[in-house]
């Protein structure tokens, strides 16, 4: 398709489940880049600089990626993300 609007994608959002139990407190207390007020919201918040990406983590181990701007993006964000929280999967 002809991008004659030049059209650019700059956020893809994608969701996946990792079917693991997290444990949210002991993950936000041990890594420094992950927000956890489940006050405010149940998910933490992961923040990754290489891909530029957040991603809201729940106890049931779906995840939320957005901030990506290619498939190859998300696909590198997540799993980094398997390699920070596996041990944290109960």
């Amino acid at each position: 398709m002809e991008n004659k609007y030049n059209i650019k994608i700059v956020n893809m959002v994608a969701s996946a489940n990792f079917n693991i139990n997290l444990d949210l407190f002991a993950l936000a207390r041990e890594v420094d880049t992950v927000e956890y007020e489940p006050e405010q919201f149940p998910g933490a918040i992961l923040k990754l600089s290489n891909p530029k990406t957040s991603l809201l983590l729940f106890k049931n181990g779906k995840v939320i990626c957005t901030g990506a701007r290619s498939e190859k993006d998300v696909e590198k964000a997540l799993k980094k993300t398997i390699e920070i929280i596996k041990k944290f999967a109960a």
